[in-house]
């Protein structure tokens, strides 16, 4: 969580808890992906096979699922983040992650838990349900 950039509007209806400079600030994670680098994905650099992890395969993961979205709704979806946390996410559109933590070592971290949460964002991506989604959003937002 930001102890720099103030919460922006779209994120006031989800409970942040005060930073480490005790004001509440733009929260982070929005949403999630398994990012675990032995679970990994399986990908071909230079013609061989492995496995990578972590944030560097997650980005492109939801980089290509927007691309599909783009796709599926027949237009640039846009801005995502005022229509994830007020009409996607309280919709339970996303899988909520509900066990773990993302604490590393000795440094605590949040834990995960229902709806939004500092360790999953909204949790991670069902694809059709999201576009289905998406589908109506637009739809009525016309």
């Amino acid at each position: 969580m930001s102890t720099i950039f103030p919460v922006p509007e779209w994120q006031t209806n989800v409970k942040i808890p005060a930073s480490a400079n005790g004001h509440p600030g733009r929260a982070i994670p929005d949403v999630a992906a398994n990012a675990s680098a032995p679970a990994g994905y399986r990908l071909y650099l230079h013609g061989e096979q492995t496995v990578f992890g972590g944030t560097s395969m997650v980005a492109p993961l939801w980089a290509g699922l927007i691309a599909l979205m783009n796709q599926g709704l027949g237009r640039n979806l846009g801005y995502l983040n005022p229509v994830l946390y007020k009409t996607l996410g309280p919709a339970g559109v996303f899988r909520s992650i509900t066990e773990g933590n993302n604490g590393y070592g000795d440094v605590k971290g949040y834990s995960a838990g229902p709806g939004w949460n500092l360790c999953t964002g909204w949790g991670s991506p069902d694809g059709r349900k999201l576009l289905s989604a998406l589908k109506a959003y637009f739809a009525q937002s016309r």
